[in-house]
C-alpha cells in the first residue's frame, strides 16, 4: 500500500484526484504501477487501476494476470472493477472505501458477483485512514 500511496501523491502535481495503484505478481514482484492521469492526459479511462493493469500486462507478457494482486488506495469504480475481473486478478487490496461509486462492496460488488467470469478476493480497509486523508485533503483544498 505504501507504493500505491506514493503514486497517489504524484497525481497531486497534475490536479488529478490522488489515487494510486500497483500490481504485484504471485511471487511479490512489482509488475505495474499507476496513478490517476485523467486531467493530465484528457483520457477518461486513465484511472490508476487501468494504467497499473496495462503496465502489468506488458511486464507479465500476457493480459491474464492470474495470481496477481492489485493494490489501490481507493475502492475501484465500475470501470476499474470490470477491468480487474477481465484481467483475472486474484486479489484486490484497497485502502479507503468509496461509498459513492465503489464497485468492490460499497455501492456495487462487481468483483465478487457470482454471475461474473471470475471472482476476486477483496481485502479492504488497509491503511484506510491514510488513504482517506490524502483524498480528503485534496477535495478540501478545492472547496
Amino acid at each position: 500500500m505504501g507504493a500505491a500511496l506514493h503514486e497517489a501523491t504524484h497525481a497531486l502535481a497534475t490536479d488529478d484526484v490522488p489515487v494510486g495503484a500497483v500490481v504485484v505478481s504471485p511471487d511479490g514482484r512489482l509488475l505495474g504501477l499507476g496513478r490517476n492521469r485523467r486531467e493530465e492526459t484528457g483520457d477518461p479511462t486513465a484511472h490508476a487501476e487501468v494504467l497499473a493493469l496495462r503496465q502489468a500486462a506488458a511486464s507479465w507478457g500476457q493480459w491474464r494476470l492470474d495470481g496477481c494482486t492489485l493494490v489501490v488506495t481507493l475502492e475501484p469504480c465500475v470501470m476499474c472493477a470490470g477491468a480487474l475481473v477481465a484481467a483475472r486478478v486474484r486479489r484486490l487490496v484497497l485502502g479507503a472505501w468509496d461509498p459513492k461509486a465503489g464497485a468492490a462492496g460499497s455501492v456495487w460488488d462487481m468483483v465478487r458477483d457470482q454471475r461474473g467470469l471470475h471472482a476476486v478476493e477483496v481485502v479492504g480497509g488497509i491503511r484506510a485512514d491514510e488513504c482517506g486523508a490524502v483524498l480528503q485533503d485534496f477535495f478540501a483544498s478545492r472547496r
